[in-house]
Protein backbone atom coordinates (compact mmCIF):
# COMPACT_ATOMS: atom_id res chain seq x y z
CA UNK A 1 0.00 0.00 0.00
CA UNK A 2 2.72 2.14 0.91
CA UNK A 3 4.18 1.57 -2.56
CA UNK A 4 0.96 2.46 -4.07
CA UNK A 5 0.49 6.00 -2.58
CA UNK A 6 4.35 6.80 -3.67
CA UNK A 7 3.38 5.91 -7.34
CA UNK A 8 0.48 7.90 -7.00
CA UNK A 9 2.20 10.80 -5.30
CA UNK A 10 3.52 12.61 -7.91
CA UNK A 11 -0.18 12.36 -10.07
CA UNK A 12 -1.66 13.77 -6.75
CA UNK A 13 0.75 17.29 -6.66
CA UNK A 14 0.40 17.84 -9.98
CA UNK A 15 -3.61 17.86 -9.61
CA UNK A 16 -3.57 20.07 -6.82
CA UNK A 17 -0.91 22.01 -8.82
CA UNK A 18 -3.02 22.48 -11.55
CA UNK A 19 -6.63 22.73 -9.57
CA UNK A 20 -5.52 24.12 -6.30
CA UNK A 21 -3.10 26.42 -6.85
CA UNK A 22 -3.44 26.89 -10.81
CA UNK A 23 0.27 26.85 -11.48
CA UNK A 24 1.25 27.28 -15.12
CA UNK A 25 1.48 23.97 -16.75
CA UNK A 26 5.13 23.71 -17.34
CA UNK A 27 5.82 25.23 -13.87
CA UNK A 28 3.45 22.20 -12.81
CA UNK A 29 5.23 19.65 -15.36
CA UNK A 30 8.64 20.85 -13.91
CA UNK A 31 7.96 19.69 -10.49
CA UNK A 32 6.20 16.56 -10.93
CA UNK A 33 9.25 15.47 -13.12
CA UNK A 34 11.69 16.62 -9.96
CA UNK A 35 9.48 14.70 -7.19
CA UNK A 36 8.86 11.61 -10.09
CA UNK A 37 12.74 11.60 -9.86
CA UNK A 38 13.40 11.55 -5.78
CA UNK A 39 10.40 9.05 -5.11
CA UNK A 40 11.76 6.58 -7.96
CA UNK A 41 15.56 7.38 -6.63
CA UNK A 42 14.66 6.87 -2.76
CA UNK A 43 11.80 4.43 -2.50
CA UNK A 44 12.00 2.42 -6.13
CA UNK A 45 15.80 1.51 -5.98
CA UNK A 46 16.31 3.91 -8.96
CA UNK A 47 20.03 4.26 -10.09
CA UNK A 48 21.08 8.02 -10.58
CA UNK A 49 22.27 6.86 -14.47
CA UNK A 50 18.73 5.30 -15.46
CA UNK A 51 16.88 8.88 -14.14
CA UNK A 52 19.06 10.26 -16.07
CA UNK A 53 19.32 7.91 -19.18
CA UNK A 54 14.98 7.74 -18.71
CA UNK A 55 15.06 12.12 -19.19
CA UNK A 56 17.01 11.75 -22.24
CA UNK A 57 15.03 9.12 -23.71
CA UNK A 58 11.71 10.68 -23.12
CA UNK A 59 12.84 13.72 -24.38
CA UNK A 60 13.72 12.01 -28.10
CA UNK A 61 10.35 10.04 -27.34
CA UNK A 62 8.53 13.53 -27.49
CA UNK A 63 10.39 14.62 -30.34
CA UNK A 64 7.40 13.85 -32.63
CA UNK A 65 5.35 15.91 -30.63
CA UNK A 66 7.61 18.99 -29.07
CA UNK A 67 9.57 19.58 -32.19
CA UNK A 68 5.64 19.73 -33.97
CA UNK A 69 4.57 22.31 -31.47
CA UNK A 70 7.34 24.30 -32.01
CA UNK A 71 7.72 24.51 -35.72
CA UNK A 72 4.00 24.89 -36.15
CA UNK A 73 4.09 27.85 -33.65
CA UNK A 74 7.38 29.64 -35.76
CA UNK A 75 5.20 28.89 -39.22
CA UNK A 76 1.93 30.23 -37.31
CA UNK A 77 4.19 33.51 -36.11
CA UNK A 78 5.27 33.68 -39.96
CA UNK A 79 1.84 33.92 -41.28
CA UNK A 80 0.52 36.45 -38.51
CA UNK A 81 3.71 38.90 -39.48
CA UNK A 82 3.56 39.00 -42.74
CA UNK A 83 -0.14 39.44 -43.04
CA UNK A 84 -1.19 36.40 -43.96
CA UNK A 85 -3.32 35.47 -40.83
CA UNK A 86 -4.96 38.71 -41.33
CA UNK A 87 -6.10 37.40 -44.93
CA UNK A 88 -7.42 34.38 -44.01
CA UNK A 89 -9.31 35.88 -41.13
CA UNK A 90 -10.94 38.11 -43.46
CA UNK A 91 -11.62 34.82 -45.58
CA UNK A 92 -13.24 33.04 -43.08
CA UNK A 93 -15.60 35.52 -42.23
CA UNK A 94 -17.55 35.61 -45.28
CA UNK A 95 -18.50 32.17 -44.90
CA UNK A 96 -21.94 30.42 -44.97
CA UNK A 97 -23.55 33.40 -42.93
CA UNK A 98 -27.21 32.70 -44.16
CA UNK A 99 -27.04 29.31 -42.05
CA UNK A 100 -25.84 29.63 -38.66
CA UNK A 101 -25.43 25.80 -38.32
CA UNK A 102 -23.64 25.15 -41.15
CA UNK A 103 -21.19 28.06 -40.55
CA UNK A 104 -20.21 26.57 -37.45
CA UNK A 105 -19.52 23.09 -39.11
CA UNK A 106 -17.35 24.31 -41.90
CA UNK A 107 -15.05 26.94 -39.41
CA UNK A 108 -14.94 24.77 -36.08
CA UNK A 109 -14.77 21.30 -37.03
CA UNK A 110 -13.87 21.68 -41.08
CA UNK A 111 -11.15 24.39 -40.66
CA UNK A 112 -10.87 23.22 -37.18
CA UNK A 113 -10.12 19.74 -37.77
CA UNK A 114 -7.55 21.62 -40.93
CA UNK A 115 -5.88 23.50 -39.18
CA UNK A 116 -4.66 21.36 -36.09
CA UNK A 117 -4.16 18.44 -38.29
CA UNK A 118 -1.28 20.63 -40.21
CA UNK A 119 0.02 22.35 -36.93
CA UNK A 120 -2.02 25.65 -36.43
CA UNK A 121 -3.52 26.45 -33.43
CA UNK A 122 -7.77 26.77 -33.62
CA UNK A 123 -8.30 27.89 -30.02
CA UNK A 124 -6.02 31.21 -31.29
CA UNK A 125 -6.89 31.78 -34.60
CA UNK A 126 -10.88 31.28 -34.22
CA UNK A 127 -12.00 32.98 -31.00
CA UNK A 128 -10.96 36.58 -32.40
CA UNK A 129 -13.50 35.31 -36.20
CA UNK A 130 -16.02 34.08 -34.00
CA UNK A 131 -16.62 37.06 -31.36
CA UNK A 132 -16.76 39.37 -34.76
CA UNK A 133 -18.58 37.63 -36.51
CA UNK A 134 -21.45 38.03 -33.37
CA UNK A 135 -20.97 34.91 -31.25
CA UNK A 136 -21.14 35.24 -27.57
CA UNK A 137 -17.60 35.15 -25.81
CA UNK A 138 -18.61 31.76 -23.95
CA UNK A 139 -19.51 30.08 -27.74
CA UNK A 140 -16.32 31.59 -29.00
CA UNK A 141 -14.02 29.90 -26.69
CA UNK A 142 -15.78 26.70 -26.65
CA UNK A 143 -16.42 25.80 -29.87
CA UNK A 144 -12.59 26.22 -31.22
CA UNK A 145 -11.76 23.53 -28.31
CA UNK A 146 -14.45 20.61 -29.17
CA UNK A 147 -14.35 20.92 -32.60
CA UNK A 148 -11.34 18.33 -33.34
CA UNK A 149 -12.22 16.83 -29.93
CA UNK A 150 -13.20 13.44 -32.44
CA UNK A 151 -9.77 13.55 -34.43
CA UNK A 152 -7.51 14.61 -31.92
CA UNK A 153 -5.67 11.57 -32.45
CA UNK A 154 -4.80 12.85 -35.94
CA UNK A 155 -4.39 16.21 -34.81
CA UNK A 156 -0.33 17.64 -35.58
CA UNK A 157 -0.43 15.51 -38.65
CA UNK A 158 -1.21 12.13 -36.63
CA UNK A 159 1.57 12.96 -33.97
CA UNK A 160 -0.39 11.25 -31.13
CA UNK A 161 -1.03 7.81 -33.09
CA UNK A 162 2.13 7.85 -34.18
CA UNK A 163 2.96 8.11 -30.58
CA UNK A 164 1.09 5.27 -29.71
CA UNK A 165 2.32 2.80 -32.03
CA UNK A 166 5.42 3.40 -30.86
CA UNK A 167 4.74 3.08 -27.21
CA UNK A 168 2.61 0.03 -27.81
CA UNK A 169 5.23 -1.79 -29.52
CA UNK A 170 7.97 -0.90 -27.32
CA UNK A 171 5.74 -2.26 -24.73
CA UNK A 172 5.13 -5.52 -26.65
CA UNK A 173 8.47 -6.40 -28.19
CA UNK A 174 9.81 -7.90 -31.19
CA UNK A 175 7.12 -10.05 -32.77
CA UNK A 176 3.69 -8.36 -31.95
CA UNK A 177 4.57 -5.00 -32.88
CA UNK A 178 1.49 -2.93 -34.69
CA UNK A 179 1.41 -1.30 -37.00
CA UNK A 180 -0.63 2.41 -37.96
CA UNK A 181 -3.26 0.72 -39.66
CA UNK A 182 -4.40 -1.72 -36.98
CA UNK A 183 -3.95 1.02 -34.48
CA UNK A 184 -6.33 3.63 -36.79
CA UNK A 185 -8.98 0.90 -37.48
CA UNK A 186 -9.53 0.65 -33.64
CA UNK A 187 -9.63 4.25 -33.05
CA UNK A 188 -11.96 4.11 -35.60
CA UNK A 189 -14.70 2.58 -33.83
CA UNK A 190 -14.61 5.63 -31.42
CA UNK A 191 -15.50 8.35 -33.96
CA UNK A 192 -18.61 7.83 -35.84
CA UNK A 193 -21.14 8.60 -33.05
CA UNK A 194 -18.34 10.97 -30.76
CA UNK A 195 -18.31 13.23 -34.41
CA UNK A 196 -21.78 13.47 -34.72
CA UNK A 197 -22.57 13.90 -30.85
CA UNK A 198 -19.91 16.80 -31.09
CA UNK A 199 -21.49 18.17 -34.01
CA UNK A 200 -24.69 18.31 -32.20
CA UNK A 201 -23.11 19.38 -28.79
CA UNK A 202 -21.91 22.37 -30.80
CA UNK A 203 -24.76 23.10 -31.93
CA UNK A 204 -26.79 23.32 -28.60
CA UNK A 205 -23.69 25.81 -26.99
CA UNK A 206 -24.90 28.03 -29.70
CA UNK A 207 -28.95 27.90 -29.90
CA UNK A 208 -29.94 25.16 -27.35
CA UNK A 209 -32.37 22.81 -28.65
CA UNK A 210 -33.57 25.51 -31.12
CA UNK A 211 -30.60 25.07 -33.27
CA UNK A 212 -30.44 21.86 -32.62
CA UNK A 213 -33.37 20.78 -34.51
CA UNK A 214 -32.30 23.16 -37.57
CA UNK A 215 -28.96 21.45 -37.75
CA UNK A 216 -29.82 17.53 -38.31
CA UNK A 217 -29.16 16.74 -41.63
CA UNK A 218 -25.66 18.85 -41.31
CA UNK A 219 -24.57 17.06 -38.31
CA UNK A 220 -25.79 13.89 -39.81
CA UNK A 221 -23.79 14.53 -42.57
CA UNK A 222 -21.12 15.33 -41.21
CA UNK A 223 -20.90 12.82 -39.16
CA UNK A 224 -21.36 10.41 -42.00
CA UNK A 225 -18.16 12.11 -43.89
CA UNK A 226 -15.76 11.96 -41.04
CA UNK A 227 -17.07 8.37 -40.53
CA UNK A 228 -16.34 7.07 -44.07
CA UNK A 229 -12.76 9.39 -44.82
CA UNK A 230 -11.80 8.03 -41.26
CA UNK A 231 -12.67 3.73 -42.70
CA UNK A 232 -10.70 4.47 -45.85
CA UNK A 233 -7.83 6.09 -44.53
CA UNK A 234 -7.34 3.89 -41.66
CA UNK A 235 -7.20 0.99 -43.85
CA UNK A 236 -3.60 2.38 -44.93
CA UNK A 237 -0.48 2.65 -43.18
CA UNK A 238 0.63 5.51 -45.86
CA UNK A 239 -2.88 7.29 -45.44
CA UNK A 240 -3.19 6.88 -41.15
CA UNK A 241 -1.73 10.16 -40.80
CA UNK A 242 -3.77 12.03 -43.28
CA UNK A 243 -6.80 11.00 -41.84
CA UNK A 244 -7.60 14.65 -40.09
CA UNK A 245 -6.69 16.54 -43.55
CA UNK A 246 -8.93 14.41 -45.36
CA UNK A 247 -11.34 14.86 -43.02
CA UNK A 248 -11.13 18.39 -42.55
CA UNK A 249 -11.24 18.90 -46.69
CA UNK A 250 -14.41 16.50 -47.00
CA UNK A 251 -16.56 18.49 -44.34
CA UNK A 252 -15.73 21.52 -46.30
CA UNK A 253 -16.05 20.10 -49.26
CA UNK A 254 -19.55 18.50 -48.23
CA UNK A 255 -21.18 21.95 -46.60
CA UNK A 256 -20.02 23.75 -49.35
CA UNK A 257 -22.21 21.19 -51.54
CA UNK A 258 -25.10 21.38 -48.96
CA UNK A 259 -25.08 24.90 -48.90
CA UNK A 260 -25.03 24.78 -52.97
CA UNK A 261 -27.95 22.52 -52.84
CA UNK A 262 -30.47 24.98 -51.06
CA UNK A 263 -29.52 28.04 -52.59
CA UNK A 264 -27.35 29.22 -50.10
CA UNK A 265 -24.21 31.53 -50.25
CA UNK A 266 -20.86 29.85 -49.57
CA UNK A 267 -19.35 33.67 -49.33
CA UNK A 268 -20.80 36.51 -48.55
CA UNK A 269 -18.15 39.69 -48.57
CA UNK A 270 -21.09 41.83 -47.45
CA UNK A 271 -20.26 41.34 -44.11
CA UNK A 272 -17.10 42.81 -44.54
CA UNK A 273 -15.29 46.55 -43.96
CA UNK A 274 -14.02 48.55 -46.49
CA UNK A 275 -10.58 48.59 -44.83
CA UNK A 276 -11.35 44.64 -44.89
CA UNK A 277 -11.87 44.21 -48.71
CA UNK A 278 -9.03 46.41 -49.84
CA UNK A 279 -6.67 44.40 -47.66
CA UNK A 280 -8.14 41.45 -49.58
CA UNK A 281 -7.58 43.19 -52.31
CA UNK A 282 -4.28 43.70 -52.68
CA UNK A 283 -3.30 40.08 -50.47
CA UNK A 284 -4.60 37.27 -52.99
CA UNK A 285 -5.70 34.54 -50.31
CA UNK A 286 -3.56 31.79 -51.97
CA UNK A 287 -0.51 33.82 -51.38
CA UNK A 288 -2.20 33.59 -47.33
CA UNK A 289 -2.51 30.07 -47.82
CA UNK A 290 0.99 29.10 -49.46
CA UNK A 291 2.70 27.55 -46.26
CA UNK A 292 -0.32 25.35 -45.34
CA UNK A 293 -0.92 24.92 -49.30
CA UNK A 294 2.85 23.68 -49.94
CA UNK A 295 3.05 21.30 -46.58
CA UNK A 296 -0.23 19.72 -47.48
CA UNK A 297 1.24 18.95 -51.16
CA UNK A 298 4.71 17.91 -49.58
CA UNK A 299 2.65 15.10 -46.54
CA UNK A 300 0.70 14.25 -49.40
CA UNK A 301 3.70 13.55 -52.27
CA UNK A 302 5.39 11.95 -48.91
CA UNK A 303 2.50 9.49 -47.66
CA UNK A 304 0.49 8.62 -50.66
CA UNK A 305 3.17 6.56 -52.65
CA UNK A 306 3.45 3.47 -50.71
CA UNK A 307 7.47 2.92 -51.52
CA UNK A 308 7.94 6.29 -50.45
CA UNK A 309 5.89 5.80 -47.08
CA UNK A 310 7.60 2.48 -46.24
CA UNK A 311 11.38 4.14 -46.64
CA UNK A 312 10.82 7.26 -44.59
CA UNK A 313 8.90 5.53 -41.71
CA UNK A 314 10.46 2.13 -41.69
CA UNK A 315 13.50 2.19 -43.21
CA UNK A 316 15.08 5.21 -42.77
CA UNK A 317 14.03 5.64 -38.67
CA UNK A 318 17.45 7.21 -38.18
CA UNK A 319 17.14 5.89 -34.60
CA UNK A 320 18.78 6.85 -31.89
CA UNK A 321 21.05 4.36 -29.76
CA UNK A 322 22.67 4.18 -26.38
CA UNK A 323 20.66 7.05 -24.60
CA UNK A 324 17.56 4.36 -22.77
CA UNK A 325 18.53 2.52 -19.91
CA UNK A 326 17.27 -0.71 -21.70
CA UNK A 327 19.49 0.05 -24.29
CA UNK A 328 16.54 -0.03 -27.17
CA UNK A 329 17.22 2.59 -30.28
CA UNK A 330 14.60 5.21 -30.23
CA UNK A 331 13.24 5.70 -33.60
CA UNK A 332 13.14 10.05 -34.35
CA UNK A 333 11.87 9.30 -38.03
CA UNK A 334 13.06 12.73 -38.63
CA UNK A 335 12.35 13.14 -42.43
CA UNK A 336 9.14 11.38 -42.37
CA UNK A 337 7.38 13.43 -38.89
CA UNK A 338 5.48 16.65 -40.11
CA UNK A 339 7.64 19.31 -38.11
CA UNK A 340 10.67 18.84 -40.79
CA UNK A 341 8.08 19.70 -43.31
CA UNK A 342 6.37 22.32 -41.89
CA UNK A 343 10.22 24.13 -41.50
CA UNK A 344 10.68 23.24 -45.10
CA UNK A 345 7.26 25.14 -45.96
CA UNK A 346 8.23 28.07 -43.87
CA UNK A 347 11.40 28.45 -46.45
CA UNK A 348 9.97 27.57 -49.53
CA UNK A 349 7.10 29.91 -49.45
CA UNK A 350 9.41 32.95 -48.55
CA UNK A 351 10.15 33.34 -52.18
CA UNK A 352 6.71 34.14 -52.85
CA UNK A 353 5.40 35.57 -49.92
CA UNK A 354 7.96 38.23 -49.81
CA UNK A 355 8.57 38.91 -46.18
CA UNK A 356 10.64 41.93 -45.16
CA UNK A 357 13.86 41.60 -42.92
CA UNK A 358 11.59 43.57 -40.14
CA UNK A 359 8.82 40.74 -40.59
CA UNK A 360 11.19 37.77 -40.84
CA UNK A 361 12.79 39.18 -37.53
CA UNK A 362 9.44 39.52 -35.48
CA UNK A 363 8.76 36.28 -36.44
CA UNK A 364 11.63 34.85 -34.66
CA UNK A 365 10.64 37.24 -31.77
CA UNK A 366 7.55 36.34 -31.23
CA UNK A 367 8.25 32.21 -31.80
CA UNK A 368 10.44 33.14 -29.18
CA UNK A 369 8.21 34.37 -26.70
CA UNK A 370 5.61 31.88 -27.46
CA UNK A 371 7.46 28.83 -27.95
CA UNK A 372 9.52 27.27 -25.03
CA UNK A 373 6.74 27.13 -22.74
CA UNK A 374 4.52 24.71 -24.42
CA UNK A 375 7.24 22.71 -25.90
CA UNK A 376 8.68 22.43 -22.44
CA UNK A 377 4.73 21.82 -21.28
CA UNK A 378 4.66 19.03 -23.74
CA UNK A 379 8.64 17.13 -23.32
CA UNK A 380 8.15 17.42 -19.27
CA UNK A 381 4.93 14.91 -19.09
CA UNK A 382 6.76 12.22 -21.36
CA UNK A 383 9.99 12.70 -19.18
CA UNK A 384 7.45 11.82 -16.25
CA UNK A 385 6.18 8.70 -17.93
CA UNK A 386 9.24 7.40 -18.69
CA UNK A 387 10.96 7.61 -15.49
CA UNK A 388 7.75 5.62 -13.69
CA UNK A 389 7.87 3.36 -16.57
CA UNK A 390 11.41 2.60 -15.82
CA UNK A 391 11.67 3.00 -12.05
CA UNK A 392 13.61 0.35 -10.44
CA UNK A 393 15.23 -0.73 -13.33
CA UNK A 394 18.19 -2.99 -13.27
CA UNK A 395 21.23 -1.32 -15.28
CA UNK A 396 23.43 -4.79 -14.89
CA UNK A 397 20.47 -6.67 -17.10
CA UNK A 398 21.78 -5.32 -20.00
CA UNK A 399 25.22 -7.19 -19.93
CA UNK A 400 23.55 -10.04 -17.99
CA UNK A 401 20.13 -11.21 -19.34
CA UNK A 402 19.77 -13.66 -16.22
CA UNK A 403 19.62 -10.74 -14.10
CA UNK A 404 15.87 -9.44 -13.71
CA UNK A 405 15.03 -6.79 -15.38
CA UNK A 406 13.83 -4.69 -12.78
CA UNK A 407 15.27 -5.04 -8.78
CA UNK A 408 11.81 -3.89 -7.40
CA UNK A 409 8.58 -3.25 -9.42
CA UNK A 410 7.97 -0.21 -10.84
CA UNK A 411 5.84 2.63 -9.84
CA UNK A 412 3.74 1.71 -13.42
CA UNK A 413 3.73 -1.95 -12.58
CA UNK A 414 2.29 -1.10 -9.23
CA UNK A 415 -0.15 1.16 -10.46
CA UNK A 416 -1.67 -1.86 -12.68
CA UNK A 417 -1.15 -4.48 -10.11
CA UNK A 418 -3.48 -2.74 -7.93
CA UNK A 419 -5.83 -1.33 -10.94
CA UNK A 420 -6.13 -5.13 -11.90
CA UNK A 421 -7.54 -5.99 -8.37
CA UNK A 422 -9.76 -3.11 -7.58
CA UNK A 423 -11.33 -3.03 -10.99
CA UNK A 424 -11.00 -6.30 -12.64
CA UNK A 425 -12.90 -6.31 -16.05
CA UNK A 426 -14.72 -3.17 -14.69
CA UNK A 427 -11.25 -1.35 -15.90
CA UNK A 428 -12.48 -1.07 -19.37
CA UNK A 429 -15.46 1.05 -18.09
CA UNK A 430 -13.23 3.37 -16.50
CA UNK A 431 -9.63 3.68 -18.59
CA UNK A 432 -11.33 6.55 -20.64
CA UNK A 433 -12.02 8.25 -18.00
CA UNK A 434 -8.29 8.26 -17.02
CA UNK A 435 -7.09 9.27 -20.59
CA UNK A 436 -9.61 12.62 -19.60
CA UNK A 437 -7.81 12.81 -15.94
CA UNK A 438 -4.20 12.46 -17.89
CA UNK A 439 -4.98 14.93 -20.82
CA UNK A 440 -7.19 17.30 -17.98
CA UNK A 441 -3.16 17.47 -16.37
CA UNK A 442 -1.58 17.22 -19.30
CA UNK A 443 -2.38 18.81 -21.89
CA UNK A 444 -2.37 17.05 -25.08
CA UNK A 445 -3.28 13.26 -25.80
CA UNK A 446 0.30 12.67 -26.37
CA UNK A 447 1.55 13.39 -23.27
CA UNK A 448 -1.29 11.05 -21.85
CA UNK A 449 0.05 8.04 -23.59
CA UNK A 450 3.51 8.46 -22.79
CA UNK A 451 2.32 8.86 -19.03
CA UNK A 452 -0.64 6.23 -19.27
CA UNK A 453 -0.34 3.91 -21.73
CA UNK A 454 1.85 1.43 -20.32
CA UNK A 455 0.01 1.22 -17.10
CA UNK A 456 -2.94 0.76 -18.99
CA UNK A 457 -1.26 -2.16 -21.20
CA UNK A 458 0.36 -3.86 -17.74
CA UNK A 459 -3.14 -3.92 -16.15
CA UNK A 460 -4.62 -5.40 -19.45
CA UNK A 461 -2.68 -8.54 -19.35
CA UNK A 462 -2.93 -8.60 -15.34
CA UNK A 463 -6.53 -9.12 -15.96
CA UNK A 464 -5.44 -11.96 -18.64
CA UNK A 465 -6.18 -9.94 -21.68
CA UNK A 466 -5.64 -10.67 -25.30
CA UNK A 467 -3.62 -8.62 -27.67
CA UNK A 468 -6.15 -6.89 -29.59
CA UNK A 469 -8.15 -6.37 -25.92
CA UNK A 470 -4.70 -4.86 -24.63
CA UNK A 471 -4.74 -2.44 -27.90
CA UNK A 472 -8.31 -1.46 -27.42
CA UNK A 473 -7.90 -1.13 -23.87
CA UNK A 474 -5.06 1.18 -24.60
CA UNK A 475 -7.11 3.38 -27.18
CA UNK A 476 -9.94 3.83 -24.81
CA UNK A 477 -7.41 5.53 -23.10
CA UNK A 478 -5.83 7.88 -25.59
CA UNK A 479 -9.33 8.88 -26.99
CA UNK A 480 -10.15 9.77 -23.49
CA UNK A 481 -7.20 12.24 -23.61
CA UNK A 482 -8.29 13.62 -26.68
CA UNK A 483 -11.56 14.46 -25.74
CA UNK A 484 -9.52 16.65 -22.69
CA UNK A 485 -8.58 19.37 -25.44
CA UNK A 486 -12.20 20.75 -24.66
CA UNK A 487 -11.21 20.92 -20.53
CA UNK A 488 -7.70 21.65 -20.71
CA UNK A 489 -7.01 24.70 -18.81
CA UNK A 490 -4.07 25.65 -21.32
CA UNK A 491 -6.03 25.51 -24.23
CA UNK A 492 -9.45 27.33 -22.77
CA UNK A 493 -7.13 30.08 -21.30
CA UNK A 494 -4.92 30.41 -24.65
CA UNK A 495 -8.83 30.70 -26.42
CA UNK A 496 -9.81 33.61 -23.77
CA UNK A 497 -6.57 35.25 -24.01
CA UNK A 498 -7.07 35.54 -28.18
CA UNK A 499 -10.38 37.87 -27.87
CA UNK A 500 -8.56 39.86 -24.44
CA UNK A 501 -11.09 37.83 -22.17
CA UNK A 502 -9.08 36.34 -19.75
CA UNK A 503 -10.98 34.69 -16.76
CA UNK A 504 -14.27 33.92 -18.76
CA UNK A 505 -12.30 30.48 -19.38
CA UNK A 506 -13.23 29.54 -15.86
CA UNK A 507 -16.95 29.84 -16.59
CA UNK A 508 -16.89 28.09 -19.91
CA UNK A 509 -14.75 25.23 -18.09
CA UNK A 510 -17.80 24.90 -15.59
CA UNK A 511 -20.21 23.67 -18.61
CA UNK A 512 -17.13 22.07 -20.50
CA UNK A 513 -16.85 19.79 -17.77
CA UNK A 514 -20.54 18.24 -18.85
CA UNK A 515 -20.00 18.23 -22.48
CA UNK A 516 -16.57 16.47 -21.50
CA UNK A 517 -18.34 13.48 -19.33
CA UNK A 518 -20.90 12.87 -22.00
CA UNK A 519 -18.71 12.14 -24.45
CA UNK A 520 -15.68 9.83 -22.41
CA UNK A 521 -19.04 7.90 -21.35
CA UNK A 522 -19.51 7.34 -24.74
CA UNK A 523 -16.07 6.45 -25.90
CA UNK A 524 -16.61 3.89 -22.40
CA UNK A 525 -19.03 2.49 -23.86
CA UNK A 526 -17.23 1.82 -27.01
CA UNK A 527 -14.11 0.04 -25.46
CA UNK A 528 -16.94 -2.11 -23.70
CA UNK A 529 -19.05 -3.13 -26.85
CA UNK A 530 -15.26 -3.73 -28.21
CA UNK A 531 -13.94 -5.98 -25.12
CA UNK A 532 -17.11 -7.74 -25.47
CA UNK A 533 -16.24 -9.17 -29.09
CA UNK A 534 -12.96 -10.36 -27.84
CA UNK A 535 -14.80 -12.16 -25.09
CA UNK A 536 -14.00 -9.79 -21.69
CA UNK A 537 -17.40 -8.96 -20.87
Amino acid sequence: MVSLFLAILPIAIILVMLIVLKKPVHTTGLVGWIIVSLIAFLFFRTSLEVIIRSTAAGLIKSLSVTLMVATSLLQMAYMEKTGALKRIIIFIKTIASGNRAVQIILISIGFGILMVSVGATPVSLLPPILLAMGYSTTVAIMLPAIGYNALCTYSLLGAPIVVFVDVVNNFLGEGQEITLSQAGSVFFFFLPIASILITFIMLWIDGKWSAVKKGIIPCLITGLVISAVCYFTNRFDNLVVLTGVLCGIAVILAMVLYLKMRGNKVFDQSLLTKEELEYARHYPLWKALLPWLILIVVILALNLPQASFDYLYRTLTLSIGGISADGKPIPTRALWNAYTWIFVSILLAIPFMKPTTSQLKDTLKIWWQRAPKPVFSTAVFFLIGEIMNMSGYNMASNLNPELPKFLVPSMISVLADYSAQAFQEAYGVIVSFIGLFGGFISGSESSTIAIFAQYTMSTALNLGWGLQSVIVITAGLAFGGGLASVISPAKLQNAAASIDKLGAENKVLRSAFLFAFILTVISSFTVMVLLSCFGQF
